[in-house]
C-alpha cells in the first residue's frame, strides 16, 4: 500500500500508529495458529502486551462493519506474534498526536500502525527490524487526469495536496508542493473525505494504504504510478524495551515460514472491505 508485485517481494520486518488518550483496550481476534515452529523462541510466559492502533489506517487497523471491531493487518500480525511468544495482545485505540511521547513513556508496549522508521525517531524511541519496505505515493480520484507525478503538481499552483499532521507523508507533501499548499488532517480518513468530496486534490500517503483506501472506496479512487521515497516501516517501543529482541525473533520466523508474505497476499492484495 508496479506495487503490488513490488512490494510483496520487498515485504521484510515491522510496523505502527497510536497515542495520548486511549480508549477502551480490546483482545485480539481469533486467527489461525501461525506456521512457524515457535521452538527455540523466547517465552514471555503469557504476559499481555498493550498493542497501540489507530483503527483509522485501513489495511493496518480499523473498526470492522461488519462485526464492529477492529481488524487489520496489525491485529493478525501480533495474534500471530503473541501465538509464538506466549503473550497476549491487548490492542488499545489510540490517537497519532502525541504517539512518540506516549511511546517513550511507557503509556503502551509497542505502537503498531505502519509508522516509518526514521533517524529523527529514533531519537525518542526505539524500533523494530523493518518489516515492510514501501514508498509513499499520490493518491488521488479515479478520474483525475490533470496531473501524472510530482514534477507537474510542484509546477501547477492549483493542486492541493493533503496528508496527516505530523507525519512523514505530510513532510514530503509540503516538500513537493509547499506549505500554503498543503492541507493537513487529524486522520487520513478525513484527509480522503476531503479528496472524495473534491477539496483537495492528492493525498500523499503510504503506498500499502493507498491500497487499503482503494479497496474501500472501490472504483473511486487510484493511486499515481511515481514512488516518492523509499522507506521501511517498524513496530515502536519505549528505548531499552525488553520486548524487541524477542518480537524481532518472531518476525524472522514468521518471515522463514512465510507467514508474513500471506499477510501481506491477505491484506493488501485480496482485501475486501465489509460494506
Amino acid at each position: 500500500m508496479k506495487v503490488l508485485r513490488i512490494l510483496s517481494v520487498l515485504l521484510i520486518a515491522a510496523f505502527v500508529l497510536a497515542a495520548c488518550a486511549p480508549a477502551a483496550a480490546t483482545e485480539a481476534p481469533a486467527a489461525e495458529a501461525p506456521a512457524a515452529e515457535s521452538a527455540g523462541l523466547p517465552d514471555l510466559g503469557g504476559r499481555e502486551v498493550k498493542i497501540a492502533v489507530e483503527n483509522a489506517y485501513p489495511p493496518f487497523n480499523f473498526i470492522d462493519a461488519s462485526t464492529n471491531a477492529g481488524n487489520g493487518w496489525d491485529y493478525d500480525a501480533w495474534t500471530q506474534i503473541c501465538a509464538l511468544l506466549n503473550c497476549k495482545p491487548v490492542f488499545t485505540e489510540a490517537a497519532w498526536e502525541g504517539i512518540f511521547e506516549a511511546a517513550a513513556a511507557g503509556e503502551y508496549d509497542v505502537v503498531a500502525d505502519g509508522v516509518t522508521i526514521t533517524e529523527e525517531r529514533k531519537q525518542k524511541v526505539a524500533f523494530s527490524q523493518s518489516y515492510m519496505h514501501y514508498g509513499q505515493v499520490f493518491l488521488v480520484r479515479a478520474d483525475e487526469d490533470r496531473f501524472a507525478d510530482s514534477k507537474a503538481i510542484t509546477a501547477d499552483a492549483s493542486i492541493i495536496l493533503a496528508s496527516q499532521i505530523g507525519t512523514s507523508n505530510e513532510a514530503k507533501a509540503i516538500e513537493i508542493a509547499g506549505e500554503d499548499r498543503v492541507k493537513s488532517f487529524e486522520t487520513f480518513d478525513a484527509a480522503v473525505m476531503a479528496l472524495l468530496s473534491k477539496d483537495i486534490d492528492a493525498i500523499v500517503v503510504d503506498q500499502p494504504v493507498a491500497l487499503g483506501y482503494m479497496a474501500i472506496n472501490k472504483g473511486k479512487l487510484k493511486h499515481l504510478d511515481e514512488l516518492l521515497t523509499s522507506e521501511d516501516l517498524g513496530f515502536v517501543y519505549q528505548q531499552g524495551s525488553d520486548l524487541i529482541a524477542p518480537v524481532d525473533a518472531a518476525l524472522d520466523a514468521m518471515r522463514a515460514s512465510g507467514e508474513l508474505d500471506k499477510l501481506y497476499t491477505k491484506w493488501f492484495v485480496d482485501f475486501v472491505p465489509a460494506q
